[in-house]
């Protein structure tokens, strides 16, 4: 993960440059935690001994569940998040089904 930090606070931007360097900082820390996110799948396909245990819906469930909770407490779009998070579960899963395949060929 990088050590990327915001360039300025938001409650002290002053310009839209400001703005923008500080998007660009939280991008790349998604981007590096999204990479530890999936390394968890390649853990996960190396060690789930059935191909039917790659999609688990009662988990996925309960992620989306955890990130709506999160995000309301945080105070940021709930259904928006959720929406995010439903988009990065089912790239996951099917990324966790390459690497399980790939595992066994």
């Amino acid at each position: 993960m990088s050590s990327t930090v915001y360039p300025v606070k938001p409650e002290n931007c002053e310009t839209m440059t400001e703005v923008r360097a500080g998007v660009d900082a939280v991008d790349a820390q998604l981007v590096d935690l999204l990479a530890v996110r999936f390394a968890y799948m390649d853990a996960a396909a190396r060690i789930k001994t059935e191909r039917s245990d790659v999609r688990d819906e009662a988990r996925k469930q309960q992620v989306l569940t955890n990130v709506q909770t999160a995000a309301g407490k945080a105070g940021i779009p709930v259904e928006a998040i959720a929406d995010v998070w439903e988009r990065i579960v089912e790239a996951s899963i099917a990324y966790e089904f390459d690497k399980w395949d790939a595992n066994r060929a």
